[in-house]
């Protein structure tokens, strides 16, 4: 069976003009992928929405509820980095349902993803970073307690560190969460995962990926049921908040380690797209193109 993939870019969360989050690049993720024949229609489905019990699993009540009817204290949203408006929370709910029924499909043919998420910065009592709810937060809280796996890795290679995550999953046993970013880029204060990777400033491909290269073994060493990948493309050069230098070849190399090393071993992956702010858009889409390109190589679909 092939792998199928979920998308949410039916609608646009409404942002002021100007406002530095690229919202539309999901639908032309969508496009792009069509466009180069990198999936098909019928690969893709709409996300739907999470149940409040389920985002509940990783996030405190009063949040969920405040979100949800407007109430939530506008310095809450401003750490968030949207205005509030209706589409917030079903935004946040799309994307965790699609992060749900991904890991589902992953684990029955070997890979899926959706066109969004790795919303990593999201904490339990509050959100940050352009992140609403923590999607892969709730998978591995939801996959471990219904007993879908045993054992959960997050491979988190977004430029920016997984806080949320951390904060969230740390401390668990069953969780192993590997985390490469920029050691001075947001957030500025970090939340200590179970192996943290960080990066001065422009490292360049070489020396990026010789160091992801060394550390990824103690993913496999961990043995995980299901691998949640955070495949952010904001270490990309053309990136404004990235600084991490890598070429379009190196973040597809990148994904090749990661793909291939689950591929290689029958673990199950279901990827996040995470992070990219190129402006103009394009070479972030094309970026997030090319890991789906990779995905596709490597798992011959």
């Amino acid at each position: 069976m092939r792998p199928h993939f979920y998308y949410s870019a039916d609608f646009n969360i409404p942002l002021p003009e100007k406002h530095r989050f690229p919202g539309h690049k999901y639908e032309l993720l969508r496009r792009e992928l069509l466009a180069r024949g990198l999936v098909d229609e019928d690969q893709l489905h709409l996300s739907p929405e999470a149940e409040e019990a389920d985002i509940l699993l990783a996030h405190d009540r009063e949040y969920v509820s405040a979100l949800s009817d407007g109430s939530i204290d506008p310095k809450v949203m401003r750490r968030i980095g949207f205005p509030w408006s209706e589409q917030i929370p079903r935004r946040g709910r799309r994307t965790v349902g699609g992060a749900i029924e991904a890991a589902r499909t992953a684990l029955r043919v070997g890979l899926s993803g959706q066109l969004a998420g790795g919303t990593h910065h999201a904490h339990a009592g509050f959100g940050a970073g352009f992140c609403i709810y923590n999607d892969f937060a709730v998978v591995a809280k939801k996959a471990l307690a219904e007993g879908w796996v045993d054992r959960i890795a997050i491979i988190d290679l977004d430029v920016h560190q997984g806080d949320g995550n951390a904060a969230i999953l740390g401390g668990d046993a069953r969780i192993f969460i590997l985390d490469a970013y920029g050691a001075k880029n947001f957030p500025f204060r970090k939340v200590p995962a179970t192996l943290d990777i960080p990066f001065e400033d422009n490292p360049g491909d070489d020396a990026y990926l010789t160091r992801v290269a060394e550390m990824l073994p103690q993913v496999w060493n961990f043995a995980p049921d299901l691998v949640l990948y955070q495949a952010g493309v904001d270490p990309l050069v053309h990136d404004r908040l990235g600084r991490m230098d890598l070429s379009y070849d190196g973040l597809m190399e990148r994904d090749r380690l990661v793909l291939e090393g689950c591929r290689q071993r029958g673990i199950p992956c279901s990827m996040g797209i995470g992070g990219g702010y190129a402006n103009p858009i394009d070479p972030t889409v094309t970026a997030y193109a090319n890991t789906y390109a990779v995905a596709k190589a490597v798992y011959g679909y």
